[in-house]
């Protein structure tokens, strides 16, 4: 490497290293809301825990309930009858997720509407991923319910992973949009 070239690469790190940091500094807001996410998560599974028994309902209306199950497996109980298998599975999934998902906020912590998804989607695979260690499972209670048909019981890191993947649909629509528009 030429002594130019060392030069050049040297005021190159110099000059990014207070982007860096301030791209740090504003990521953690971002970690902030997930570490959000996954109080909330947890309070709510400790509260459900400490008042009701498995499978114990609590009708709230007409369409909606508190009840404690559990889910062995992913989303919509994908994976739920397998032989246990699935268990590390899952938790090797989510801590690659968690790590992709921290080092993409750190890379983009300007974009809001993006990183608020990455943020909501990181807050809940972490609640989840927390269940998996002390329960071997995901702790679910809350049950949307018509005419007899029930939605697959949920919770709030569910939500938040739901609510960060619709967000990072119209972010992805938009940044696509803003794209299109720029000049050639």
């Amino acid at each position: 490497m030429s002594t130019k070239t060392r030069s050049a690469a040297a005021a190159s790190s110099i000059s990014t290293a207070p982007e860096r940091r301030a791209g740090m500094l504003s990521a953690w807001r971002w970690f902030a809301l997930a570490a959000a996410i996954v109080a909330a998560d947890q309070v709510t599974k400790a509260i459900v825990l400490g008042r009701f028994s498995y499978g114990e309902r609590l009708e709230l209306t007409g369409f909606f309930n508190l009840v404690l199950v559990y889910n062995k497996g992913a989303a919509f109980s994908f994976l739920s009858d397998a032989a246990g298998w699935q268990t590390p599975l899952l938790i090797g999934f989510a801590v690659v997720a968690v790590g992709i998902l921290g080092t993409l906020i750190v890379r983009s912590p300007g974009r809001r509407l993006f990183c608020t998804g990455l943020a909501l989607i990181l807050g809940g695979a972490l609640g989840n991923l927390i269940d998996r260690f002390r329960y071997g499972q995901v702790v679910d209670f809350l049950d949307f319910h018509a005419a007899g048909w029930h939605w697959p019981a949920f919770n709030v890191a569910d939500s938040a992973i739901t609510i960060g993947a619709v967000l990072l649909i119209l972010e992805g629509f938009a940044h696509h949009e803003g794209r299109a528009r720029a000049p050639s």
